[in-house]
């Protein structure tokens, strides 16, 4: 790959990113292009817009991983894309309100299930995607695996109605949504990139105070998603530090007294030793 054929300058991708343009690099057309043999993209893409991307990169070369990865074992592989989500996600675009019907817990399925679908959640631990959706039953939020959907189709809502409805769930979810404010160690700066990465699946924002040479991590996210957001932090250790966020403080604070009275009075203990690697805690 040419090393000049994408230029990392702010202004370029500044005017690229206004004109709704995006630079893409011949590894990224190759990546592109074999990630479509995947019998998945005849469900992720409509046929009109899968058959002309293949077309695009019809003179691209395909990644060949069989020359340098040997499969020996693996889990057992489960679709990271639904044939519901483009469906479900033309609904929500468009405003309209959704009739469900799914399958129960233990049995059974359960019909004429009427609400406004608000948006597509993918959860990173159990790899299932999830329909966010306002029941107008007045039995509020709910959210519902796509694996246990069985059928979806659209209503049509007066714009008043659905616009009101989206206000409501909006009210819901800021109620449920919690903030923190992670300050990245001085002498951790280096790894930016890194830990940016581990927060990818969270809302977020980054601001860099020059004085200080301090660099903070903005993160929203839902109140069930804070033990999820605490095991990336603690994965982090001594890397980060939370210094906004109580609940979440206050969370670490209980973790990290729990760790210490485990192994307090332990005959391996030894106090007064450096912590070793990345085992140190945030806080």
């Amino acid at each position: 790959m040419n090393p000049f054929e994408k230029i990392f300058n702010y202004q370029i991708l500044s005017r690229l990113d206004a004109a709704d343009s995006i630079a893409l690099t011949a590894h990224e057309r190759s990546w592109l292009k074999t990630m479509l043999e995947h019998p998945a993209s005849s469900d992720a893409f409509a046929a009109e817009t899968l058959s002309g991307l293949r077309d695009l990169l019809r003179g691209e070369t395909a990644i060949d991983s069989r020359e340098y990865i040997a499969e020996k074992a693996r889990s057992r592989e489960r679709q990271v894309y639904h044939p519901l989500l483009r469906p479900l996600r033309r609904m929500i675009q468009e405003g309209h309100g959704i009739r469900l019907t799914s399958k129960l817990k233990h049995g059974g399925v359960q019909a004429n299930q009427s609400g406004l679908p608000i948006k597509l959640e993918y959860n990173m631990v159990k790899r299932e995607w999830y329909l966010l959706w306002l029941s107008m039953r007045g039995r509020g939020l709910m959210s519902t695996k796509l694996q246990h959907i069985v059928a979806a189709e659209p209503i049509v809502l007066e714009p008043a109605r659905a616009a009101a409805l989206r206000d409501l769930a909006s009210a819901i979810l800021e109620e449920r949504r919690t903030c923190a404010v992670i300050e990245i160690v001085r002498e951790y700066n280096a790894e930016l990139s890194r830990i940016l990465y581990a927060f990818s699946c969270f809302d977020k924002t980054v601001s860099y105070d020059e004085d200080r040479d301090l660099y903070h991590i903005r993160i929203s996210c839902l109140a069930d998603e804070s033990e999820f957001l605490l095991s990336k932090i603690r994965f982090l250790g001594r890397r980060v530090r939370i210094v906004e966020g109580e609940q979440l403080q206050r969370r670490m604070r209980e973790s990290a007294a729990w760790a210490l009275a485990r192994y307090e009075g332990s005959p391996d203990s030894q106090p007064d030793s450096q912590p070793q690697g990345d085992a140190g805690s945030a806080s």
